[in-house]
């Protein structure tokens, strides 16, 4: 409750929660309006407030589980790079907002939901995009694609997920997982790789030893004790994350900014469904 002017006026916060917890909310999408004021993740990330790292995560997260980025960033240039939203990001606030707006309506008013129903055909980008969020795993490469082809591979099926226009993934399951998942073309998927079963290399894998293989550059490198955590991200702004041997980071002179590509074999791809 929230006294204006004088009054008590109900307010109200727009979350979307699932069992495993909060899915998106004001944070998130506060976040995104301060990229497009401030043309920088650091700059958003202090306005909002949230550490750069948790910043970071969230954009990971809310591209690799949309059917379209929402975010890209660019470095060096002219201008010395930054981040931006692309117009899916900038819709996707439009949509929550209006949500947000048609919530505390009905607070005000204490009405019929007839404010909500007026953005319910539009909002379906966005409820698409909170239902996929709603998946809690330790995978860290979490994808959504849309089935494209099943292959017989000789007592396992080869099925092919089509993230977006430009990058096709391949999984090695059973045929009865195809079955029991109800799988075929046209259904969508997570793909849910976990980084220490992606690669990392300055050179294009042979197809002999791996079938999928994302092209990009080396934007992040984490050195630990025992493991360096790396981030290779797509010119279309789609993020791989891998864990690697430190020896073997050195040792296949890995950099940031390196152009680069993350392997992983048909088998280390695990296949899920939603609702």
């Amino acid at each position: 409750m929230r006294q204006t002017g004088g009054k008590r006026r109900l307010v109200g916060r727009l979350a979307f929660e699932t069992p495993a917890g909060a899915v998106l909310g004001d944070t998130r999408i506060r976040l995104l309006e301060a990229i497009v004021a401030h043309g920088s993740l650091n700059r958003a990330a202090k306005a909002v407030p949230l550490s750069y790292k948790a910043a970071w995560d969230a954009l990971d997260t809310l591209n690799n589980l949309s059917e379209t980025p929402l975010v890209i960033r660019t470095t060096g240039g002219r201008n010395g790079g930054g981040t931006k939203l692309t117009e899916h990001g900038l819709r996707i606030i439009a949509l929550y907002r209006a949500m947000e707006s048609s919530q505390q309506d009905l607070l005000d008013r204490i009405s019929s939901p007839r404010a909500l129903a007026a953005v319910a055909d539009e909002g379906a980008p966005l409820r698409a995009l909170l239902r996929r969020m709603s998946v809690k795993t330790s995978a860290r490469n979490q994808f959504v694609g849309t089935v494209v082809g099943i292959d017989d591979a000789g007592g396992m099926a080869d099925v092919r997920l089509r993230l977006d226009s430009a990058e096709v993934i391949v999984a090695s399951i059973t045929p009865e997982s195809v079955e029991t998942m109800a799988l075929r073309n046209g259904t969508q998927a997570y793909a849910l790789i976990k980084a220490p079963w992606v690669g990392v290399s300055a050179y294009a894998p042979r197809r002999a030893v791996t079938r999928n293989a994302l092209e990009g550059t080396i934007t992040t490198i984490e050195s630990g004790s025992l493991h360096t955590r790396l981030a290779v991200t797509t010119p279309g702004g789609r993020v791989i994350a891998a864990a690697m041997p430190e020896a073997l980071v050195q040792r296949r002179g890995l950099t940031k900014g390196l152009h680069a590509w993350a392997a992983f074999a048909t088998d280390s791809v695990i296949l899920a469904t939603f609702d």
